[in-house]
């Protein structure tokens, strides 16, 4: 959950120059490392477990077997009145989002749209800070009015899939402070994390195998199985084939000039990108991105997926970056605390501005030396 604010607000302020990838940049293998670093210091121990674990010094994760089960098994006279009207809320779900003739991806893609699309994470101090309930870490609270946190996120769509008859579980970071799910489809694990496309459903983060999703997650690979799978990666699915790594500009122009601009999209290439081009492949996609990530609001993450046979293919993510938060409720003594954490591991990408004003506390932005782009 802290990931996300600070790889957000990191996304922001490097945006004119860092670009996600399999092979990350040595600038952004550096600012994720400081992230992570700031990210221990809210982090418990490590827990070789499933569930019945604290995340974040503060949200548990409980398991749900027993409603899944009730459902499956048609029996409810075992489950406490909270479990039955969280029952009764899922199956509402079910009956509207799954429909007969559904393939096992479909299904899983529906419930991942609703969560993505219809949930909200908050938006106050922090995403781990509910407003509307104490109970945005379970199913009866996220079902029931639609806020949550990570643990919500996850532990919701491990109900809904395991209802469905999926093998599910809930995954926690090594740091304790973030959820994400995997998920089985045709004997193949893959990771699926709905709270870092909530309210963007851009499907970055649906159907990953282990090496896209440590891009952004590290969790213990000891404990929860291997996830291999890329079949049913959203990039795979829907990738366009291109001439070669020198079309890759005219390809993401024409998608980001299109009148409905994809919040994903993806190609592969008729002539392979072999390791002496690989390089320059990257070279065109930092540029690209340097070029559009240019601080007015969206932001495009470029990945590279390694296929078999030595194929790789490009996939772009669009985000949206734009500020929607007030930052101005957030009380005085956090904004500094806030504030020293970040500028004690980045003083050369943070300076303080007293142009820019959230309430009594001075906004942030970030200056390659030409250019100033404020943050959020």
């Amino acid at each position: 959950m802290f990931e996300k604010i600070l790889l957000s607000v990191i996304a922001v302020i490097t945006a004119a120059s860092l670009v996600f990838g399999v092979n990350n940049t040595l600038a952004q293998k550096k600012i994720i490392e400081d992230v992570n670093e700031i990210s221990k210091r809210y982090s418990n121990e490590d827990v070789a477990s499933e569930d019945d674990v604290t995340i974040a010094g503060e949200f548990e994760i409980k398991s749900t077997r027993q409603i899944s089960d009730a459902y499956i098994g048609g029996d409810t006279s075992a489950l406490s009145e909270r479990d039955k009207e969280t029952l009764d809320m899922a199956k509402a779900v079910i009956k509207e989002y799954i429909t007969d003739g559904m393939t096992d991806c479909e299904k899983e893609e529906a419930i991942y749209k609703y969560l993505t699309s219809e949930m909200k994470f908050d938006s106050g101090l922090l995403t781990v800070i509910p407003q509307t309930s104490a109970d945005s870490d379970n199913p009866f609270g996220v079902l029931k009015n639609h806020n949550a946190v990570c643990v919500g996120y996850a532990t919701t769509f491990r109900l809904l899939m395991q209802m469905l008859g999926f093998d599910c579980m809930v995954v926690h970071n090594t740091d304790l402070t973030h959820t994400w799910n995997l998920i089985k489809l045709d004997g193949e694990w893959y990771h699926t994390d709905c709270y870092m496309d909530s309210e963007v459903s851009n499907y970055c983060n649906f159907n990953m195998n282990d090496d896209l999703c440590s891009q952004n997650h590290d969790w213990n690979r000891d404990f929860f199985p291997a996830a291999n799978g890329l079949k049913y990666n959203y990039a795979v699915m829907n990738c366009e084939e291109i001439e070669d790594l020198y079309s890759i500009p005219e390809f993401v122009n024409g998608k980001i000039n299109e009148d409905d601009i994809p919040d994903s999209f993806s190609c592969s290439f008729r002539k392979k990108i072999d390791k002496d081009s690989e390089i320059v492949a990257r070279y065109i996609c930092d540029t690209i991105a340097a070029t559009l990530n240019n601080g007015e609001g969206e932001y495009y993450e470029f990945r590279w997926i390694a296929g078999e046979d030595g194929e790789y293919i490009l996939w772009v993510c669009r985000n949206d970056y734009s500020g929607e938060y007030d930052y101005s409720e957030i009380p005085d003594d956090i904004l500094e605390k806030a504030n020293a954490a970040i500028e004690e591991q980045f003083p050369d990408y943070l300076t303080p501005s007293e142009e820019y004003d959230y309430g009594e506390t001075d906004m942030y932005y970030y200056t390659d030396g030409d250019n100033t782009y404020a943050a959020g």
